[in-house]
């Protein structure tokens, strides 16, 4: 039996629901019953690397009919089946990445050889991966965004299989009547993938550890995080929903706490910095009581430091300072508080005194977040796509440009075959992404310098365009 599911603001989130009166809460924690333990295992995993493939084409078959009384048979080879496609599918049961943590290598069936009599090749089953909602996908070698399976994304394919191959029946001709060649079947598409899991919460709790993010968050939700007098507590995100009378509530998520380094990697950094990018709002935790000998406003501006090292876009978001454990400041509070307010609140950044353990100031905190999300908007953060790993299997393949006539260019080459045996130009998405590839593969600036207008005829492999800029 699968965890039940909660929908809040748009996105499906998954895990175990608790509910009280006024709270809700999901958690995306794996917990441990012994709070002794300076460093809990877990299960979690947000970040992995694999291998996938796609299924290769089936050839089409080289066969002659050859039946009683039917002396001279003509060519019967039916077609290959195609390879099976690799898919990414979201499965919001799932909140880790673990289960790609001990395999890392895929690969789609490939399509069957086609048989005689014209039948056709079986096609190769496709590779179905299940996924947790917020999963980015990303090409290992540039980085660069192949799919984020979050919104409306739910699936899709990310390696298309090869084409079949057709078979000998379709290359008879008035000339040549007993063809003995038939069409190879395409080669599937193979690539290295990074999958980063990037929770899905409207606020993201930043701070360095042991300042009390995870005792914030079990105060205004009903989230139960490990919670210990040691650093990093907190070895995965925790995400919990924060109801409010008379206004909108939030997701809220306590991300293990940030060190000095992380964006190059120190501590538990990159984990920290991965789940922060699709917060709208954070909120700055600090120990404004200096529990540890730790000055707030430092604070503050290492963690600035940090997120600008990671991505400059992170300091645009609206950030608000909860000034934590108020009620362990022995001497002149106001002080302190003045001090936050004057070095901060000058660049419109809010600063709240907050007691997380007894509950002092919180309310004012979040009524004023929920502002700033409507202020923002409350759409989720989805990443565009960057690229196509079709672009990679075509690149190193060469193309012609000959004339026909005065206003036809004909097309050809193995790059310009397989791209079109591989998209599916007769749909929209198929004939955009086309287009996309003769741009980006500079095949449009070649046109350009063979001479071609508007209006001019361009030929490949038995399509026919009209060019227009």
């Amino acid at each position: 039996m699968g965890l039940p599911r909660y929908f809040y603001g748009g996105s499906f989130f998954h895990g175990r629901v608790n509910r009280t009166k006024g709270k809700k809460i999901l958690s995306l924690t794996h917990q441990t019953s012994d709070k002794s333990e300076s460093m809990p295992s877990s299960n979690f995993v947000d970040y992995v690397k694999i291998f996938g493939r796609s299924g290769k084409g089936g050839p089409g078959s080289r066969h002659f009919r050859r039946e009683k009384f039917i002396e001279f048979g003509g060519p019967d080879g039916g077609d290959g089946g195609r390879g099976g496609d690799v898919i990414f599918v979201v499965d919001e049961g799932l909140n880790t990445l673990t289960d790609f943590r001990h395999r890392r290598k895929f690969a789609a069936e490939n399509g069957e050889e086609g048989g005689k009599k014209k039948c056709h090749g079986k096609d190769g089953a496709d590779l179905i991966l299940k996924v947790p909602a917020g999963t980015v996908i990303k090409d290992a070698e540039s980085d660069k965004v192949i799919a984020d399976m979050s919104g409306d994304n739910k699936r899709q394919v990310i390696l298309k299989g090869g084409r079949g191959g057709q078979g000998n029946s379709h290359y008879a001709t008035a000339t040549m009547q007993a063809p003995k060649y038939a069409q190879p079947g395409g080669e599937g598409i193979e690539i290295e993938v990074k999958l980063e899991l990037k929770v899905i919460a409207d606020v993201g709790l930043v701070g360095f550890p042991n300042v009390g993010k995870s005792t914030l968050l079990s105060r205004v939700t009903n989230a139960q995080p490990k919670i210990a007098n040691y650093h990093f507590t907190t070895l995965q995100p925790n995400l919990g929903v924060v109801d409010l009378d008379g206004a909108k509530g939030f997701v809220i998520a306590d991300i293990p706490g940030l060190i000095e380094g992380a964006s190059e990697g120190v501590g538990l950094g990159l984990e920290f910095l991965r789940h922060i990018e699709r917060t709208r709002v954070m909120i700055h935790v600090v120990d404004a009581a200096g529990t540890e000998g730790r000055d707030p406003i430092a604070d503050i501006k290492a963690i600035d430091k940090e997120l600008a090292a990671y991505d400059p876009e992170l300091l645009k978001k609206p950030q608000v300072i909860a000034a934590n454990k108020i009620d362990s400041i022995y001497g002149d509070e106001n002080e302190i508080i003045k001090a936050l307010k004057d070095e901060f609140e000058k660049d419109g950044i809010k600063v709240f005194p907050i007691s997380a353990v007894s509950g002092q100031g919180l309310k004012e905190l979040l009524y004023h977040v929920s502002q700033l999300l409507e202020t923002c908007g409350r759409e989720p953060v989805i990443y565009e796509q960057e690229y196509d790993p079709a672009l990679r299997f075509f690149r190193d393949d060469p193309y012609t440009i000959t004339m026909e006539d005065d206003e036809t260019f004909v097309v050809e080459g193995p790059k310009i075959e397989k791209m079109l045996g591989y998209t599916n130009i007769e749909s929209e998405k198929g004939f955009l992404f086309f287009q996309r590839f003769l741009k980006e593969q500079g095949i449009l600036d070649d046109l350009e310098e063979h001479g071609i207008q508007e209006g001019d005829t361009v030929k490949m492999y038995g399509h026919t365009f009209e060019y227009y800029k």
